[in-house]
């Protein structure tokens, strides 16, 4: 993964999505401002818990293929997604939807209980996200911290109702293992989301998340699982007649549910993830699926085409589908470049981008069209969280994630391990065949945190000189700088500290070792 430094810097576009995720992961325990969808509960496609899991799958796919020697920018803003993602707002939705009462399962609402403990059984469309984040940060980062007894814990107690505290204890081995378990006795068809409907999309997480562990601890489930899953669905297809992915199970009578709309979302949603372990096959299908539902406006841009809702119990459900923004996904990941710029020139003109403390996103807008008739609707799982991925992600990102590992060289190379909040990394990058660290900096206006960024992994890499803007700046060995010239710079046990609080603009650095 040595792309060359003079292609592989980010654009504005992309630096401020992701200095959007990480202003919405800075926002204070239970402050959900901008992350509000049209749903209640938090139990539709908008809820909380997909907008903090595809800010941080982006993350991953950010830090792994655009800004490798960047962990401290990546590593602060995932764990405070973590810490979110267990907030009870997120997953209390459970309790009411653990006893049943849909039209997929009214008639097993007698016999459901209510059930708090958010990732005991079923309710994959939570489970699989804390299971494969916590499992995602260990690979990434080396850290084990969510394998602690205990670090993934669901707790509630209130003072007004509910008597004693409900807590329940995890880690990311156990709750992997809870995954597993029910998985197998799924016989590998899947984890219901609901009780009784096994969504084929939210089992993909799960299965990102037993590869994360296979990575973490040398073991093959992830393998297991998939062979097993494709066997399994060999019987009912995971195509409908439409050609279409089918959408859904009912575990009870095995009645498989197609996507007959074609929903946009149930297609892309599901192709994007697949992606990881199954890419011929949805490479395959891709073409004729997105054709389906795309709609071509001028000069380029492109939309999509969303089913309509149907009446369900006498209403029209009201739930956040995200039908643009999994388009997008899946158009970055299939390395759809034209539809992606088509899609993205669509939102520029008609949905309204907006920079707010230096971070881009496109805020909600209710209405599904103007008065001309082009699609306006953003709902906050799109504009806070999937046009960012597809921006960051690059053609099969996941399935280079899931494929690629990481070697134990590349975590011994030299990277930036902490960053500033005030700080804007535009490229990070070590090139092994030169020995050289490249990385581009530059200061966020709109932001009030430090300036300071640390270059650690470099005690024991010899001689070194720092160049800025083609031009040598110091010179030291391991920690120790010998001469500079550059305000601010100065040895740190863990590297050198490079404080950028008088510094403007996007400043080029080299740093390049020598043999000892």
């Amino acid at each position: 993964m040595n792309a060359s430094p003079t292609t592989d810097m980010l654009t504005d576009r992309q630096a401020g999505h992701l200095r959007h995720f990480a202003n919405l992961s800075r926002q204070p325990p239970n402050d959900w401002s901008m992350m509000q969808g049209r749903g209640t509960g938090q139990d539709d496609f908008g809820g909380y818990r997909f907008q903090l899991a595809y800010m941080a799958y982006a993350l991953a796919l950010a830090h792994r293929h655009r800004l490798p020697a960047a962990p401290g920018v990546f590593k602060p803003i995932f764990e405070r997604f973590m810490e979110k993602m267990l907030l009870p707002e997120v997953w209390m939705y459970w309790a009411r939807v653990s006893r049943g009462g849909s039209v997929f399962n009214m008639h097993l609402s007698d016999k459901l209980e209510e059930e708090w403990d958010p990732v005991g059984r079923d309710n994959i469309m939570y489970s699989a996200y804390v299971q494969s984040m916590a499992l995602l940060y260990n690979y990434l980062f080396d850290d084990d911290r969510y394998a602690a007894p205990g670090a993934l814990t669901f707790s509630y107690w209130s003072f007004f109702w509910g008597g004693k505290e409900r807590r329940f204890e995890y880690d990311q081995n156990s709750l992997n293992d809870t995954v597993y378990w029910q998985m197998v006795e799924s016989g590998y068809l899947g984890v219901a989301c609901e009780p009784n409907c096994v969504f084929q999309i939210c089992n993909q997480p799960a299965i990102l998340g037993f590869r994360m562990h296979d990575l973490v601890n040398g073991t093959s489930v992830a393998a297991e699982v998939t062979d097993a899953y494709q066997k399994a669905w060999s019987q009912f297809g995971q195509l409908g007649e439409n050609g279409h992915y089918n959408m859904m199970m009912a575990q009870d009578t095995r009645a498989v549910r197609d996507n007959a709309g074609p929903a946009p979302w149930a297609d892309a949603w599901c192709g994007t993830l697949m992606n990881m372990w199954n890419r011929d096959f949805v490479h395959a299908h891709y073409p004729v699926q997105i054709r389906d539902w795309l709609v071509e406006g001028r000069d380029g841009a492109l939309s999509v085409r969303s089913a309509d809702r149907p009446l369900i119990m006498g209403q029209k459900v009201v739930n956040d589908d995200s039908d643009f923004g999994w388009a997008a996904t899946w158009a970055s990941e299939m390395g759809d470049s034209e539809t992606l710029d088509g899609l993205v020139r669509h939102a520029d003109r008609y949905m309204a981008p907006a920079w707010r403390d230096g971070g881009l996103y496109f805020p909600r807008n209710d209405a599904l069209n103007d008065a001309e008739g082009n699609r306006t609707l953003m709902e906050p799982m799109c504009g806070n969280a999937l046009m960012g991925y597809a921006s960051l992600n690059v053609p099969d990102g996941l399935w280079k994630l899931y494929n690629d590992p990481i070697c134990a060289e590349e975590r011994e190379q030299p990277a930036l391990v902490e960053v500033g909040d005030g700080v804007d990394v535009l490229q990070a990058r070590f090139d092994a065949s030169t020995q050289q660290l490249h990385f581009t900096l530059r200061r966020c206006e709109s932001s009030r945190g430090g300036f300071e960024v640390l270059v650690g992994r470099i005690a024991e890499r010899g001689r070194w000189t720092l160049t800025l803007n083609g031009r040598t700046v110091a010179e030291g060995h391991g920690r120790t700088v010998a001469e500079t010239s550059l305000s601010g710079l100065r040895a740190h046990e863990q590297g050198l500290l490079l404080d950028g609080r008088n510094r403007s603009g996007a400043e080029r650095f080299v740093l390049g070792f020598q043999a000892a």
